[in-house]
């Protein structure tokens, strides 16, 4: 045997490790219209440029019949490439080899891996189809998925970490993609549950399948415990690569510049979008669409909590986090739901130095005894928590109302916002003037022959002395009235000032945000 009989042998293990489960569990993977583990890191990365690590990794369980069970490379593939040029480090869990299970060692692989994004300060991408622990291993295999748990925490707001499931995600298997900052669902062949149908069938006598239970539409629209939702895996892994060009590699830079040439800034078409009826619902996207630059904007959340839109964009090739009230849905006000969405992306956007922009067209926090049984007060804390926490660029453009606490916490200047702009027609008040007249002058509507035309009478001479932009811009809480149309021309200029902007909190281990 000489060195080429050994590089023989080499070649030959890595084609084994690339087989995964071997042919036939291949081709069931591709029945169920799902690729396998190598085919979704070829679509994903960089034509050629994965690197693959810990290839030969094996198991050392010998309980259960294991240890005349080989899986080759442990059910799943980790290493690291590049996505438009930039690196990634990433695994792909490969359900072929044990139905994606984790045990000791594939837990080590993925935790090796992290351990190499952090370090290098770069994005971390996780590519989840498993079937949750293996039971074979026992505790082994729940301390493996420690090891990631714990990683995905401590490197939270140094590296982004990104989580596509494609396929089941189950047990304590949910937990790692809960962590990270974004999660990426693929209709009809993922989904993310702690119990399974099942197992809740048994307990509860509930009968419900997998994709009711923890489906991409339950967990986009209902359970918010996704971001974003995808038709098929090649959308989902687009997804990926459309997402990382907003963000920087790390908490140490500042997003990715995409250079862009308008010949006009001035929006002609906004005076259109708003009506000057403050009680006329209208479309917040349209506006998001008019001030950003084409084709821009990626929404995140779009379908939980839809009183609120959240999302990246670019104004004039610079990388912001949009936090928009959406009259569309409950009239824009801010209910618990709502509050978690908010919240979150800015501590995210705030993490990762991307300024943000807030539109703000809000009638207050929603009222109801289930809002204040299920915890307003606290959830809607962690809007003013995260707003003031943040020390990137925070601009607020009140496009229309502003009342109440809502106005406090939709970054006010009292809280932190470096610019506040308002439109003429904003109405920024305590309440809106309709149910502040009916407090203020109630005594006056009882007693007046004509009530209803007294009512409309306070409710003009209301909304003139308080419920308009000059009285807040003339106390210093709104830095200028503005025309509608010079909304992108203003908010450039504004990221323009801002891009050098440092601003330090006291020195702390941590706060303590109202979860």
């Amino acid at each position: 045997m000489d060195i080429f009989d050994k590089i023989n042998e080499l070649y030959d293990k890595r084609r084994q490790a690339e087989l995964g489960g071997g042919d036939d569990r291949i081709r069931r993977q591709h029945d169920r219209g799902k690729l396998t583990a190598r085919e979704r890191i070829d679509y994903l990365l960089d034509k050629d440029s994965f690197v693959e690590l810990n290839t030969f990794i094996e198991h050392r369980s010998t309980d259960f019949g294991m240890d005349n069970s080989v899986g080759k490379g442990e059910g799943v593939v980790t290493g690291y490439g590049k996505i438009n040029g930039r690196p990634v480090y990433l695994f792909a869990q490969d359900f072929t080899v044990y139905g994606g299970a984790l045990g000791e060692m594939h837990g080590k692989k993925i935790a090796n891996v992290m351990d190499l994004a952090a370090k290098n300060g770069v994005p971390f991408i996780g590519l989840n189809d498993s079937g949750g622990a293996r039971i074979q291993e026992g505790v082994s295999s729940l301390d493996g998925y420690g090891q990631v748990f714990y990683r995905n925490s401590i490197y939270s707001g140094v590296i982004p970490q990104i989580s596509v499931i494609m396929g089941p995600s189950a047990g304590g298997a949910v937990y790692s993609p809960a962590i990270t900052d974004f999660v990426i669902m693929v209709e009809k062949t993922s989904q993310m549950f702690i119990t399974g149908p099942k197992v809740i069938e048994t307990v509860t006598g509930e009968n419900i399948s997998s994709e009711e239970l923890g489906g991409a539409h339950v967990h986009n629209s209902k359970s918010g415990n996704a971001h974003l939702k995808t038709e098929t895996e090649q959308e989902a892994l687009d997804a990926v690569r459309d997402l990382l060009s907003y963000l920087p590699d790390n908490n140490n830079q500042k997003p990715h510049h995409k250079p862009v040439e308008l010949d006009d800034n001035f929006c002609s078409e906004l005076t259109d979008i708003v009506p000057y009826d403050s009680t006329r619902p209208y479309d917040v996207k349209k506006i998001i669409n008019e001030v950003v630059d084409p084709d821009s904007f990626f929404e995140i959340h779009e379908e939980f909590a839809k009183n609120i839109v959240v999302g990246f964009a670019r104004i004039n090739g610079k990388s912001v986090g949009l936090i928009c009230n959406q009259p569309k849905y409950l009239a824009g006000g801010l209910d618990i739901d709502s509050s978690d969405k908010t919240a979150r992306f800015i501590r995210f956007c705030d993490s990762f130095n991307i300024p943000l922009i807030t539109f703000e067209d809000v009638t207050g926090f929603f009222p109801g005894v289930k809002q204040e049984h299920g915890g307003i007060i606290r959830h809607g804390a962690k809007i003013l928590y995260a707003y003031s926490e943040a020390t990137v660029p925070k601009i607020t453009v009140i496009t229309r109302k502003a009342y109440g606490g809502a106005y406090v916490a939709l970054n006010s200047k009292s809280i932190g916002a470096d610019l506040v702009y308002a439109w003429p027609n904003a109405e920024i008040a305590v309440m809106g003037p309709e149910g502040a007249a009916n407090i203020i002058f109630a005594k006056d509507i009882a007693e007046s022959d004509t009530p209803e035309a007294t009512r409309q009478e306070k409710i003009d001479t209301y909304r003139e002395k308080f419920a308009n932009p000059y009285i807040a811009a003339g106390l210093g809480m709104v830095d200028d009235v503005i025309d509608p149309r010079e909304t992108r021309i203003k908010l450039i200029q504004a990221l323009d000032m801002l891009k050098d902007k440092e601003e330090d909190r006291p020195k702390k281990k941590h706060g303590n945000i109202p979860l």
